[in-house]
């Protein structure tokens, strides 16, 4: 750092900004949850604006290289996504266990959003940065966004946040809390990456921490009785990969001979710093390489595998909690609740809370061994924010506790969410009317007008 530099701050010229856009509803980030409320929105026939920080339509299901469409959700917005980009498709699948329909093609899916989007006549802003809200008292009616365009405005009636962090409804004023309620923890991050040259007739797959799949050992010395001995894939993944790695998630791709790994580890990261997002990717970067290694000298089919691609977004588990009309919570879930004022319905998943402190499941995540099965409802004030009005919340930034976030927080529930939020923001438009006064009923009435039912 240049030793000549001694200002703590310097004052910026004011200026006026050019206003780019004026829309009805205006969204924020175009991960699942973003992109399906845009298209929801457009759909309903009200003028309508996506924008995205990257050059590519989808956040973590396109350009985080996300392996599948964990967990599920029944009806809604996300049936659809699946049935247009499913490279192999089976109505008889249910779940991604059950079969290959909930595997992504990271590049298909890139082009059907974008269908989608044109279809509802969406208006795009790739390569654009939503910086800072434009408030009018306690009302947000519009954003300052930077991009190479330059410092630009976007005016709307009804903006919806589906960055993942909240950024704008942080900026707004709309109160958080970040990670867990107990110590401020937050989900460990990963830089997802795929393999080639994987032989997949022999090669094993363990897609959960709870996969305890048994592997021939090649270790000369336990083999010098002429024994075949076998080890636990987990177990020698946290013995060989360098902290904090050290889980094995392996998962088919669509296309022959390549795997999606799922094994890369960032702790101690907070996901709304730039800083934070820096350190994760170059930690992340630097374990592929070992876990190449280790794949290829411990797991049956992968003594070939090279790496042939890396996500160019890290995948951010948890940052903000938002505060909202009501809060979603884990006893909620685990009792299936039906909630009066449901927007989200069939949801399901279970506990993924990955190890804060290392590698693995943390030891109040529960994957396989979770219980409740009837999949549960999310309620219509989780989306509306205290104190700020025009705006709603969409993905894993709405109102809800530490443990229900590692549930709901998965793409096939935010994809969902961001159909029902897409509707009531149509509706506040055509009401003339905001978010906080917004008649539920009648989004419900809409989304079972679509095949939606609690």
């Amino acid at each position: 750092m240049d030793s000549n530099i001694t200002r703590i701050t310097v004052k910026e010229r004011e200026r006026e900004i050019p206003v780019a856009a004026s829309v009805d509803v205006l969204v924020l980030g175009s991960g699942p949850a973003g992109v399906s409320a845009a298209i929801q929105a457009g759909r309903e026939g009200v003028k309508t604006l996506i924008i995205e920080q990257t050059g590519d339509i989808g956040g973590i299901s396109t350009a985080g290289l996300m392996s599948h469409w964990t967990g599920n959700t029944k009806g809604g917005i996300y049936e659809e996504i699946l049935t247009r980009s499913a490279d192999i498709y089976n109505e008889a699948d249910e779940t991604f266990n059950g079969g290959m329909r909930q595997v992504i093609n990271p590049e298909r899916l890139k082009t059907v959003y974008l269908e989608m989007l044109g279809e509802a006549n969406v208006g795009i802003m790739l390569y654009t940065f939503a910086s800072s809200p434009i408030m009018d008292g306690d009302k947000i009616i519009g954003v300052i966004t930077e991009s190479k365009s330059g410092r630009l405005a976007v005016l709307a009636k009804i903006i919806i946040d589906a960055t993942g962090d909240g950024d704008i409804a942080a900026k707004a004023g709309v109160p958080y809390f970040t990670g867990r309620e107990s110590d401020g923890k937050m989900q460990p991050a990963t830089l997802m990456f795929k393999v080639a040259g994987v032989d997949t007739d022999r090669a094993v797959f363990p897609g959960a921490f709870e996969d305890h799949i048994q592997i021939p050992l090649k270790d000369k010395k336990a083999l010098a009785d002429g024994k075949t001995a076998t080890e636990d894939i987990q177990k020698l993944g946290e013995e060989n990969l360098p902290s904090p790695s050290g889980h094995v998630l392996l998962y088919r791709s669509t296309l022959p001979g390549v795997v999606t790994c799922n094994m890369t580890n960032a702790i101690g990261i907070d996901g709304t710093k730039a800083e934070d997002l820096t350190k994760a990717y170059i930690n992340c970067r630097f374990q592929m390489d070992k876990i190449v290694e280790f794949l290829r000298s411990f797991v049956p089919g992968f003594e070939n595998c090279y790496v042939i691609s890396s996500a160019s977004l890290i995948g951010i588990r948890e940052t903000r909690h938002f505060k909202g009309e009501e809060t979603i919570t884990e006893k909620d879930i685990l009792e299936a609740r039906v909630f009066e004022d449901w927007i989200v319905t069939k949801a399901s998943f279970n506990f993924d809370v990955h190890n804060m402190s290392g590698n693995g499941l943390d030891e109040t995540g529960v994957q396989k061994g979770f219980r409740q099965k009837k999949g549960y409802t999310i309620p219509y004030g989780c989306f509306v924010p205290l104190k700020v009005d025009n705006l709603y919340l969409a993905g894993r930034n709405i109102s809800g506790t530490h443990m229900a976030h590692s549930n709901y927080r998965v793409m096939p529930i935010c994809a969902n969410m961001g159909q029902g939020v897409g509707i009531a923001a149509s509706i506040c438009v055509k009401k003339n009317t905001i978010p906080r006064k917004l008649d539920y009923h009648l989004v419900q009435e809409r989304l079972r007008e679509l095949g939606v039912e609690p």
